[in-house]
């Protein structure tokens, strides 16, 4: 609600203020030990998370304003994705060379400077103009009752699904690499092949964003992902294993801008970001919760059944998926031009 009312420089600040006394704190910590440490640690990661999060619920935002069709959010929306893609390659890349170069103290050193550079960035951003009415008279209503919009709900399951399924391809095939005997760098360029075809999905998105259609292309990509879930425990060799991460990323990396540009167009203008917001607490919920359900059902039945219980769990969904379309058909008249 923060960043309808306010658009984008006064959340993004908050956001910016939350990261830094995070990392302060986590960088406070190296020099303390025992429970001080721990605390300290504690608090650092909840600020980073919380102004992490404000801060994509406001990128976000403002990306799918910009856009004046559902064409150019593709495009928008897929360069973010991308963005995205390259932030969790980079970043953890880098903390590994402070902490072996400097220890943790000079990764959080490096990790400090992130939210300076934003705060610099952010002073080139105009300002946008303020919300229209509606913005202000939704303060006294329920952020519940966003989920009446049409097809919400469902847009929402579907991207959990999609979310638990990209999770369980990062929990599982370590798992079944590891009891196959492949070795670490094995099973890391396995997980690399998903990463690059993410990153080509992303890239292509653009160049065909005028042919795409929203719904379509998720209940493709929900299909072509139960379809590798149902053969990916079954491969034999790391070829065939990197041949279905390949398809994987293809299918999963399509997900995030269609997710976004559809609710973008769903959910009513003034409530972009409690829109956005919703998204992010069902796939943060997901990733706290659902790698403890993995792990409880690998333990059980093996990682092969994760992928295939998951598999069946995406193509049940794509019936879900069906009420889209209707949706999306209500919706014509005020969303095309």
């Amino acid at each position: 609600r923060m960043t309808d009312r306010h658009g984008y420089h006064r959340p993004q600040r908050l956001a910016i203020v939350l990261t830094l006394v995070g990392v302060s704190c986590a960088l406070a910590a190296c020099w303390l030990s025992g429970w001080w440490q721990f605390a300290l640690q504690c608090v650092g990661a909840a600020c980073s998370g919380a102004g992490t999060n404000i801060g994509v619920i406001v990128v976000l935002r403002a990306a799918g304003l910009l856009a004046h069709d559902s064409t150019e959010r593709l495009r928008v929306f897929s360069w973010l994705g991308m963005a995205f893609s390259m932030a969790n390659v980079v970043g953890p890349v880098a903390a590994g060379f402070m902490i072996d170069a400097g220890g943790f103290g000079a990764a959080y050193a490096l990790l400090l400077l992130m939210p300076l550079v934003s705060l610099w960035i952010l002073r080139r951003v105009p300002p946008q103009p303020r919300s229209p009415a509606p913005a202000r008279r939704v303060a006294g209503a329920s952020r519940w009752d966003l989920l009446a919009a049409p097809g919400f709900k469902r847009l929402l399951f579907v991207n959990w699904l999609m979310s638990a399924s990209w999770d369980v391809h990062s929990f599982a095939v370590p798992v079944l690499g590891h009891e196959r005997g492949y070795s670490a760098s094995t099973i890391g360029l396995v997980l690399g092949t998903f990463t690059a075809a993410v990153t080509l999905v992303r890239f292509a998105i653009p160049l065909l964003a005028h042919r795409l259609r929203e719904v379509t292309v998720l209940r493709t990509a929900m299909v072509m992902t139960a379809a590798v879930f149902a053969v990916y425990p079954l491969a034999s060799t790391p070829w065939l294993m990197a041949s279905c991460a390949t398809l994987l990323g293809l299918a999963l990396g399509a997900v995030q801008p269609m997710i976004m540009s559809a609710l973008h167009q769903l959910t009513p203008a003034h409530r972009h970001g409690e829109a956005i917001a919703f998204r992010s607490m069902a796939i943060n919920f997901s990733s706290s919760v659902m790698p403890l359900a993995f792990g409880l059902a690998g333990t059980a039945l093996g990682p092969g059944a994760v992928f295939w219980l998951m598999g069946l769990a995406v193509g049940g969904g794509n019936w879900v998926a069906r009420g889209l379309h209707r949706a999306f058909a209500d919706d014509a008249p005020a969303r095309r031009p």
